[in-house]
């Protein structure tokens, strides 16, 4: 894709560093590159040698401000009203610098809580942590309905990738934690039968930001707009019908809108987490200590470990300088867009050093939710979910291993996300291989409500219908070729 700079003097838009050089002129190098795919970590500290800890990059043709220091980045999360989000304080798109197809462009243009600005984005927070509070804290029947549910998805994912037998290989990104998240966020938002499956692989397309992102949003923000007027028509104990009850002027589309931002962030980066942290388990990179800790029930803590080396989450959405502002070494004027990189953050050597075995930092000084008043309101949602998945591969199997090095991993970038491509394993399963009879949901313990919710018919249904859908032909499809 090429990028027009549009040429003029005073008030056109070009925006200056101290020396009186525009953010274009500076010739940002391309930071989606193959280097970037392979080895990010490279990227980044050439960056950082060159510029120091803000840098100017091309992001697929529309260049950019990239924070690479941690406490810049801290800076920029905690002070909203100096860097605030929202695309209408980018100057380069309001004055049409932006290119069209420009493939970012679909998932920026969809104006959630986590894109929106502006005064109404507080009292949409506030609705999103009503919403969610149910969900999200332990003691409630909801909370504990969907441990129980991811416990029996990912029973019933393991069972469908052990059929070849008791040991075998497997993919376990594909086959387990890329649609575990897929199956709880069907569950969060009140999917009837198999609809949310779909959903999820268009919101994989919408994220890797490849040429079908378009067409593939498209038909997502239709699935979403009737599920959001379904649930409008008929409420239920569901994360749209709260969100509604807690904000009840959301119109339909607003609410698909709201729904598209926590599909996105309950699947990929959940299934990341996921895939990220079993590595983390079987290989041993963290000191020898992650075996004993899961036994002692710490998985929280080896999570916290595994997104401060390796967070799903590499680059957040834009923010936009509200006023020239120093930043690093240049001066970062009023509406240049300004991305805060987690991934080179955690690794600035000023943060870094500190945070290795012993040090006197925390593993939650980790930027992998945000920080500040715009921090993640679904991240206790996603670790409760991740940490679901993690705990119960290493209960049903006996022994895992990895089948590459693990400097041999394939990974995949996008321009927001980073995880592995695949995550092939030799396995052995503890116990015999289960059948494929349709699983019950495990029993929930002082869920008052939880029998009415999770009773054995309606499980029944839904994993009929599941079977049915596209999603599970592919993973029965995997397993063939395993076999």
């Amino acid at each position: 894709m090429e990028f027009h700079l549009v040429d003029g003097g005073e008030g056109d838009g070009g925006h200056a560093t101290p020396d009186g050089t525009r953010l274009e002129d500076l010739a940002p190098e391309p930071l989606l590159t193959r280097d970037y795919e392979t080895r990010p970590e490279l990227v980044y500290e050439r960056l950082r040698e060159r510029h120091g800890p803000v840098a100017p990059v091309d992001l697929l043709g529309v260049p950019a401000w990239l924070v690479l220091g941690y406490r810049e980045s801290l800076q920029i999360l905690q002070d909203d009203a100096a860097w605030p989000k929202g695309l209408e304080n980018w100057r380069a798109r309001s004055e049409g610098r932006v290119p069209a197809d420009w493939p970012l462009g679909p998932s920026l243009e969809v104006n959630h809580v986590l894109i929106q600005g502006g005064p109404g984005y507080r009292s949409l927070r506030g609705a999103w942590d009503m919403a969610l509070r149910p969900f999200q804290d332990p003691r409630n029947p909801q909370a504990k309905q969907l441990r129980a549910a991811v416990t029996g998805y990912a029973d019933e994912l393991i069972t469908l990738l052990a059929q070849g037998g008791r040991t075998g290989v497997a993919d376990l990104s594909a086959q387990f934690s890329r649609p575990l998240p897929l199956m709880a966020a069907s569950h969060l938002l009140g999917f009837p039968g198999s609809q949310g499956d779909d959903a999820l692989m268009d919101m994989w397309r919408v994220l890797d930001a490849g040429p079908d992102a378009e067409p593939a949003l498209e038909r997502l923000l239709v699935t979403l707009t009737e599920l959001a007027a379904a649930k409008t028509e008929k409420p239920g104990d569901d994360f749209p019908s709260h969100l509604l009850a807690a904000h009840p002027d959301l119109s339909v589309d607003a609410l698909a809108r709201e729904l598209f931002m926590l599909l996105g962030m309950v699947s990929d980066h959940v299934g990341i987490l996921i895939s990220n942290t079993v590595v983390e388990v079987i290989a041993g990179e963290s000191d020898g200590g992650v075996r004993t800790a899961l036994s002692a029930g710490m998985i929280r803590e080896t999570m916290n470990r595994v997104v401060m080396r390796k967070p799903p989450l590499v680059n957040f959405v834009p923010r936009f300088a509200a006023e020239d502002s120093p930043l690093g070494n240049h001066t970062i004027r009023a509406g240049d867009p300004v991305w805060v990189s987690a991934a080179a953050a955690h690794a600035d050597p000023l943060f870094a050093t500190r945070t290795t075995s012993g040090a006197d930092v925390s593993t939650r000084a980790h930027l992998s939710w945000g920080a500040g008043p715009r921090q993640c309101p679904a991240r206790e949602l996603a670790s409760s979910i991740a940490s679901a998945g993690v705990r119960r591969v290493f209960e049903r199997f006996g022994h895992l291993e990895l089948a590459l090095p693990v400097d041999q991993l394939p990974w995949r970038s996008s321009p927001f996300m980073r995880g592995l491509r695949s995550l092939p394993v030799r396995y052995e399963l503890v116990g015999p291989v289960p059948q494929l009879a349709p699983p019950s949901v495990p029993d929930v313990p002082d869920a008052s409500h939880a029998s009415d919710a999770l009773d054995a018919p309606a499980v029944a249904d839904r994993q009929s219908a599941r079977r049915r859908s596209s999603l599970w032909r592919y993973l029965t499809g995997l397993i063939r070729s395993n076999t």
